[in-house]
């Protein structure tokens, strides 16, 4: 869970970059070199996105992913082996964001001892609510995961503390009510949810949910702590052609400002 914190302690100014890609799409070969293509471009923590067949929180180009990412073949233990090479030629800090249902399956304890074993420092539940979350937090504490858990701009202080309280990671504050998915502009609501936020938080705050420019990423760093960045880059990948790491590494450079 170490990385985490120095991922946005170690960050260059304004922030924490963090880039998310749907593992397995179109392979987790490729998954690999895309990562390390984002590292390579100024990402400070990759989040492995495990597809699923209905994701909840995931607009049009991240469910086309997950699609592509399934009919490849793409499993759990498939995207756990895909972190472990790409830890063994990174300490970029890596967590993975799923729905609840692939860690049931795949059995609670079992993902997390196969998830730290594997090189990863955290895991995002996207529709696990934190007043079910005990369990979870409980196992994830024994192997040294980070948990991560959504904010979300309609929450009261109430439901904010909530999530904060089972928050080890970061939190992950949704940008604009909806789904995933790259926008034109900035909701004017967050810079104040985030505020609220980092009044509450012990932990470090990172914007996602739309973000698709370098100017959102530093409009974003302003007040956040982190900036992810998910659409924009799984589109890349989605175009294929030749070079596709290195059209991810370019991207990913002008997300950070480079």
């Amino acid at each position: 869970m170490k990385r985490i914190h120095d991922a946005f302690t170690d960050a260059p100014a304004p922030g924490a970059l963090i880039i998310y890609l749907t593992a397995g799409d179109p392979t987790l070969d490729d998954t690999v070199e895309f990562a390390l293509a984002a590292e390579r471009g100024g990402a400070d923590l990759i989040e492995l996105g495990i597809p699923y067949v209905a994701p909840t929180a995931d607009g049009p180009t991240i469910q086309e992913a997950c699609k592509r990412a399934l009919d490849a073949g793409a499993t759990v233990r498939g995207v756990l082996s895909a972190a472990r090479r790409i830890r063994e030629q990174s300490q970029i800090s890596l967590v993975t964001m799923t729905c609840f249902n692939p860690l049931i399956a795949y059995g609670l304890e079992d993902y997390a001892r196969d998830a730290r074993e594997a090189g990863i420092d955290g895991v995002l539940v996207s529709d696990l609510p934190p007043a079910e979350a005990g369990e979870w937090c409980e196992i994830a504490a024994r192997h040294d995961l980070g948990t991560v858990f959504l904010v979300a701009p309609d929450n009261t202080d109430a439901q904010i503390r909530a999530a904060l309280d089972v928050t080890t990671g970061f939190s992950y504050i949704i940008s604009r009510p909806g789904t995933t998915g790259a926008r034109a502009d900035i909701y004017e609501g967050l810079r104040g949810l985030v505020e609220r936020v980092k009044t509450m938080a012990q932990v470090p705050a990172a914007v996602g949910f739309g973000l698709s420019t370098g100017e959102q990423v530093a409009e974003v760093l302003q007040s956040a702590d982190g900036a992810v960045v998910g659409s924009a880059v799984v589109s890349v990948i989605a175009e294929g052609g030749e070079d596709v790491p290195g059209r991810v590494e370019a991207k990913v450079r002008e997300l950070r400002g480079g």
